[in-house]
């Protein structure tokens, strides 16, 4: 059999190493640069590679393609291999039947990464044997090539579950849907909740399917499609006699007759959004029976994700917020939903199909200023031009973080929350995020 994989990132050399194991010919190519430490563990496993280009005569010989998350369907060697019949999957796909670990699957346009650290932050201190995958982390092909983990938590984006035919976790979580990516998705929304959804199209009745009960997307979807597993709800507003809601400064938890509950105060994470994201968290530790005091300690002491509302330092009595992986509106959103001080907003990156008005009420409310730190600022400028006293372009990340250290007073916030990607000026969001830090320690 002979594996193809497009893309030398992660998740093509963790299905590469798994593919060999399993004993397929493995050959990697990639249309981009392949980093040095990934070619050198491809050499070291004897594993054909090529990079800058996709050579048609290697790659449609393939029984079996497995395509990164980043390369988009509508490439002209996808769209080739599809025409031709050779079936083409993602790494998820590819890696889930050759273990028999209990999988948890979190997919959603917002919340994800902060619940999948949680539910493994919980799992772990519970002494369970889990592994972390999927979109964040080591590759989960990778790890199951040279791990025996019993569990698995996988952070699942919308683009891994397009590649897969019959991957099904035991227990899903859709965390929330907005709009995001609708590039990929032919500018339909649907689509794209469509593609979120698919986490749970293989699931049977043995299975559980987690959910925003608040989110209208979801209860949309809900009304109209049908779904095996069994509907575990959580809310802010609602109560259920089974799911997850919040009552009197209380989280409830109420799964196969059993309760957990606890006071909010005592949860680490700050925020309403962090709420929900702490009760999905908290329902899969019921569903797999974690002691109610290990929950407890756990809840109050996790620590909370890499740039995702993660507090800097406080300058001059100023407090400086990086939220660099808000790259949708709906992120940002809840970023400053959850100021409680006037702040200085840096926004802007690559626009992905934005509506910005979404935002306007937090911004009248909350916004002293604005710096836009993109390429091309004139949609934000556009909307928001006439709602704050102050609009500032600039085009790198000391520049912003300077100019926002002039913009604010004794008490304000500086929040790096840019509703945006960042291809145009970084690597990626973590680049950028640690690019802020830095420029805010440099002060």
């Amino acid at each position: 059999m002979r594996l193809v994989i497009l893309g030398g990132g992660e998740s093509g050399v963790g299905t590469a190493i798994l593919g060999k194991k399993k004993g397929y010919e493995v050959f990697v190519s990639d249309f981009g640069k392949i980093k040095r430490n990934y070619k050198e563990v491809l050499n070291i496993n004897g594993i054909a590679w090529e990079e800058e280009k996709h050579t048609e005569d290697l790659i449609f010989n393939a029984d079996l393609v497995m395509k990164s998350p980043g390369i988009p369907d509508k490439t002209p060697v996808v769209k080739n291999l599809v025409k031709k019949g050779i079936p083409v999957i993602s790494e998820i796909e590819f890696a889930a039947p050759f273990t028999n670990a209990t999988i948890v699957g979190i997919t959603g346009s917002n919340g994800k990464t902060t619940t999948t650290m949680l539910t493994y932050h919980l799992l772990k201190s519970a002494g369970i044997n889990v592994g972390l995958g999927g979109n964040i982390g080591k590759s989960f092909a990778w790890q199951i090539a040279d791990n025996k983990y019993e569990s698995y938590v996988l952070e699942l984006s919308s683009f891994q579950l397009d590649g897969i035919k019959c991957f099904k976790p035991h227990i899903a979580i859709i965390t929330n849907i907005s709009p995001d990516h609708l590039d990929r998705y032919e500018y339909n929304y649907e689509n794209y909740i469509d593609a979120k959804f698919r986490i749970t199209m293989n699931q049977t009745e043995e299975d559980y399917l987690l959910y925003d009960a608040d989110d209208e997307a979801i209860s949309a979807w809900l009304e109209k499609h049908t779904t095996k597993a069994k509907l575990i709800p959580f809310s802010l507003t609602k109560t259920f006699s089974e799911g997850a809601y919040i009552k009197n400064k209380k989280m409830e938890i109420r799964i196969n007759q059993e309760e957990f509950t606890m006071d909010t105060d005592h949860i680490a994470l700050e925020g309403k959004h962090n709420m929900k994201n702490a009760m999905a968290a908290t329902s899969v530790a019921k569903l797999m029976q974690i002691r109610k005091a290990t929950i407890r300690e756990s809840l109050s002491n996790f620590q909370g994700v890499e740039h995702r509302l993660e507090k800097v330092l406080k300058i001059q009595n100023v407090q400086y917020i990086n939220d660099s992986k808000a790259t949708n509106v709906n992120a940002t959103f809840f970023a400053l939903d959850s100021m409680n001080t006037p702040t200085v907003w840096i926004v802007g990156g690559v626009d992905k199909g934005n509506d910005y008005h979404e935002l306007m009420s937090l911004v009248r409310e909350k916004v002293k200023a604005i710096i836009c730190l993109g390429v091309d600022n004139k949609k934000i400028i556009d909307i928001f031009g006439n709602v704050v006293d102050m609009m500032i372009e600039v085009d790198n990340m000391n520049d912003a973080v300077h100019m926002a250290q002039r913009l604010t007073e004794k008490g304000d916030s500086v929040l790096l929350s840019p509703a945006c990607a960042s291809f145009d000026l970084f690597e990626n969001y973590e680049d950028r995020g640690n690019q802020f830090k830095q420029a805010v320690k440099n002060l």
